[in-house]
């Protein structure tokens, strides 16, 4: 088979699209990720077993079942319970969910990392502890982990054509569905390159920002 241009060009429309789809995967996918990442992180540093033992069962559960499965489950059999959601924002959950089990690792670690003396110097300042957690542990927390949540960014972008399963067209989900009507395979490099586009100046950042931090701890 020889490259065609022309099929590239009328591939072009439903790549823009799939790309959009994408982006918004991931960029909503990732607010989910970070943000439940640091519920699940507090929580299960919480004093009570009441909160601590079912969250880590729930992260457990979910760090250690497909995601493909765990899209399928939202999909279609929690439409069989309550409100059903549309492919994409089933996926974005998805995503999110399943991430933010990761990243929940990843702050923990980051707050496992500030120095006891941290915590002992607001308890001896009589700070309240939401105080304590935002003013004082977290920022520190944070700041240690940014570049190994960015990696988990990149490993979202890379995960998110498992959405097309469940009708959620992203760039590579177009590009099969183009390449079936058409009996043409340039749609699918198209994809690659975008791909490699968008995750290798991610990672060089990362690595970056990896330095800049490093620099100034």
């Amino acid at each position: 088979m020889s490259w065609s241009w022309d099929v590239v060009s009328d591939f072009m429309p439903d790549f823009w699209k799939g790309l959009l789809v994408t982006l918004q995967a991931l960029a909503l996918g990732t607010l989910i990720a970070f943000s439940l990442g640091l519920v699940w992180a507090i929580a299960q540093r919480s004093r009570f077993r009441a909160v601590r033992w079912p969250v880590n069962a729930v992260t457990e559960f979910i760090r250690n079942t497909p995601l493909l499965v765990q899209l399928f489950f939202l999909y279609f059999v929690v439409p069989e319970w309550g409100p059903s959601m549309s492919a994409l924002t089933t996926g974005i959950v998805g995503l999110g969910l399943h991430y933010s089990t990761y990243t929940a690792e990843v702050y923990r670690s980051g707050i496992g990392g500030v120095p006891p003396g941290q915590w002992e110097a607001a308890t001896a300042l009589s700070l309240p502890r939401v105080r304590t957690w935002t003013a004082v542990i977290l920022p520190q927390a944070i700041r240690r982990v940014v570049p190994a949540l960015g990696n988990y960014v990149i490993a979202m972008l890379k995960d998110s054509p498992m959405i097309a399963v469940i009708g959620a067209l992203e760039m590579l989900g177009e590009a099969r569905s183009f390449s079936n009507a058409t009996f043409t395979s340039e749609a699918y490099t198209i994809v690659g390159i975008a791909f490699l586009v968008i995750a290798y100046p991610a990672s060089l950042l990362i690595r970056a920002l990896e330095r800049r931090l490093a620099l100034t701890t």
